[in-house]
């Protein structure tokens, strides 16, 4: 049966499958301050078990952008979600920091797939108007599945034994993959879609479907586009904030604030929370000022600008006398990052040919990966010599760099016959 709204549907179940992968992710985080008790890591090895993670997942935004524009989105994702789901749920049976590196090091190979194909499905899917928001809801994910990862796994741990944590975690990816193949197809041979729907879709569409240059040709034009290097810039100065609360904020509420793994589910899982709601204020802010006639590219600008702002609040976080303080200046800060990370993740399909976008998008995710192994590896060290204030610092800071980098280097698309918009 047709439907004028199997768009939404598709961008649902791309949400889906990101919370599945922070749930995935989330699980050894969460159980950090169990498992370094148990098994006797430091906080450096955790911070080397982490980068091992963060090295494969930011080599398969690149690989996994390129294969997805080759095979296409509707496989790529399928073979991810089974990669991904199965070596989650081996590693439960880890006992050492290798063991737990070379399987976190595997689950970055499947989990790097997600945002670049998401990514390239949004472009296919969605005019420009809509994008924002098409975007937020994927992304919004992320934060969901922390939210869930934090109160889920420490149930599953107290009642069952941490192992069981991850096999779990596994278990809802391959729940996740009967719904992606029921539900999504190329808008071009979609049977559900109706023409009303793929009229809108196309008439919205602002940038190329196909790029000029074919080959490897491709791939060296895009790296000469400051377009490119203001989104790779971009995405490379605050993807690493979201690392820090990401992979830290357990094992610091443990360390510095004494939480037991009971508090961690009761209150961890706000930050998270406020992260959702930075997804939807950058995709709805951006999307408001488009309709009433804002440049797309400017109206992602000025949510850059604004959400910067709030990110420095992870300074007097690490100050704060109250764990709840600190936690609520953690989520003001993440809800400011998560708003800027919409509008870093749309930037490739506002910019960019549809057969591109998995690709330009991938070049970002590496450079913000590699990005995010430094900073983590950094984190651990710092952590373990002096205290996490530097760390909080950098994460509050470094951000403001990002929001220059985008100001000064993207630029509107030039489309033939059409004059770019003021940016």
């Amino acid at each position: 049966m047709a439907s004028k709204r199997i768009r939404w549907w598709i961008v649902w179940t791309l949400f889906g499958s990101t919370v599945v992968n922070y749930i995935d992710r989330q699980t050894l985080s969460v159980l950090a301050p169990v498992i370094s008790r148990e098994l006797h890591f430091s906080n450096t090895d955790l911070s080397r078990i982490f980068s091992a993670f963060q090295l494969s997942y930011a080599g398969m935004w690149l690989i996994g952008g390129v294969l997805l524009d080759v095979i296409g989105t509707r496989l790529g994702m399928a073979l991810a979600v089974i990669w991904w789901s199965l070596i989650s749920m081996l590693t439960g049976f880890a006992n050492s920091v290798a063991t737990f590196g070379a399987f976190r090091f595997l689950l970055g190979f499947g989990e790097g797939c997600n945002w670049p194909g998401a990514s390239k499905t949004v472009a296919e899917w969605f005019p420009a108007k809509e994008r924002g928001v098409a975007v937020a809801i994927f992304d919004s994910g992320s934060s969901v599945g922390g939210a869930i990862a934090v109160v889920l796994i420490p149930l599953i741990a107290y009642h069952f034994g941490w192992r069981y944590a991850f096999y779990q975690s596994g278990v809802l990816g391959l729940l996740w993959l009967t719904a992606w193949l029921l539900i999504y197809k190329p808008l071009d041979r979609h049977p559900r879609v109706t023409a009303e729907e793929r009229a809108l879709i196309v008439a919205g569409r602002d940038t190329p479907i196909v790029s000029a240059e074919k080959g490897m040709a491709r791939w060296l034009a895009l790296l000469k586009q400051p377009n490119v290097w203001g989104i790779i810039l971009g995405r490379s100065l605050t993807d690493p904030i979201w690392w820090f609360y990401l992979f830290w904020l357990p094992k610091y509420l443990t360390d510095a604030r004494g939480f037991s793994l009971k508090q961690i589910a009761a209150f961890a899982w706000l930050p998270f929370v406020a992260a959702d709601l930075g997804n939807f204020t950058g995709g709805f802010a951006s999307g408001f000022l488009i309709k009433r006639g804002m440049p797309v590219v400017r109206a992602r600008k000025w949510v850059c600008v604004v959400s910067s702002l709030p990110i420095l609040a992870g300074i007097p976080a690490a100050r704060a006398h109250s764990p709840y303080a600190a936690l609520f200046l953690i989520s003001f800060a993440v809800w400011g990052y998560a708003s800027w990370s919409t509008m870093g993740l749309t930037f490739p399909s506002d910019l960019f040919p549809q057969d591109v976008v998995a690709t330009v998008t991938g070049f970002s995710g590496l450079a913000a990966g590699l990005a995010g192994v430094g900073f983590t590896l950094l984190v651990g060290w710092s952590v373990d010599k002096f205290s996490y204030y530097p760390a909080f610092f950098l994460a509050a800071t470094v951000p403001m760099l990002a929001t220059v980098s985008v100001l000064l280097l993207i630029r509107p698309p030039r489309v033939e016959g059409v004059q770019p918009a003021a940016s």
